[in-house]
């Protein structure tokens, strides 16, 4: 017999607003490890991110203000979309005040909303290889450069803050070649949906 049972979706808090991301990157990046994303309704808990100040040689910003990079330089609470390797979409949030042009990358989500969606998106079934990667994540939220700019708190975004503290581990960022050693990468303790296991 089938079985009929559906999974609950998880309680979700506050929505998030600009103020929110308009904070010193380094205190964003691990606040939104345990915070919910979702675009268009299809996501899930964010369970890995990046921190990239603009004085940091790895952040996009760090050479100036171009057309690609252009929407880091604006206000806090926009996401910022660029492809990697001219393959992969990577989702971004903008942190602190305008003109700072500091971002956190959004590296992996834990599935909680619209499965099935993201499924058919990636053409995978495991639930572990749908969002663990910025690429991964981005397609299986649909997420392109027409997301570029968008306000995070307003459709078709939405973030939602975490319920209860979580445990976050740090660590190198992962491939890059400036200022690796930079322990910038945050994700919550032993969870199986991060794009690479933390050391320790």
């Amino acid at each position: 017999m089938a079985d009929l049972r559906v999974k609950a979706v998880p309680k979700l808090g506050a929505r998030l607003k600009r103020p929110f991301f308009a904070r010193s990157v380094h205190h964003v990046a691990p606040d939104l490890i345990g915070a919910t994303l979702l675009v268009d309704g299809v996501g899930g808990v964010i369970v890995e991110v990046e921190a990239y100040h603009h004085s940091d040689p790895a952040a996009h910003s760090y050479g100036g203000l171009t057309p690609r990079n252009a929407v880091m330089f604006g206000p806090p609470g926009v996401a910022y979309v660029y492809r990697s390797y001219g393959i992969h979409w990577c989702l971004n949030v903008v942190c602190e005040e305008q003109g700072s042009a500091s971002a956190v990358l959004i590296r992996a989500l834990a599935p909680t909303h619209g499965l099935a969606a993201m499924q058919w998106r990636r053409g995978v079934e495991d639930e572990r290889a749908l969002c663990s990667g910025p690429g991964k994540l981005a397609q299986a939220l649909g997420v392109t450069i027409a997301h570029n700019g968008l306000k995070l708190d307003a459709p078709p975004f939405a973030l939602h803050a975490r319920l209860e503290q979580p445990d976050i581990v740090a660590g190198p960022r992962i491939g890059i070649s400036k200022a690796a050693e930079l322990p910038w990468r945050y994700g919550l303790r032993g969870s199986k949906f991060v794009s690479k296991p933390f050391a320790g």
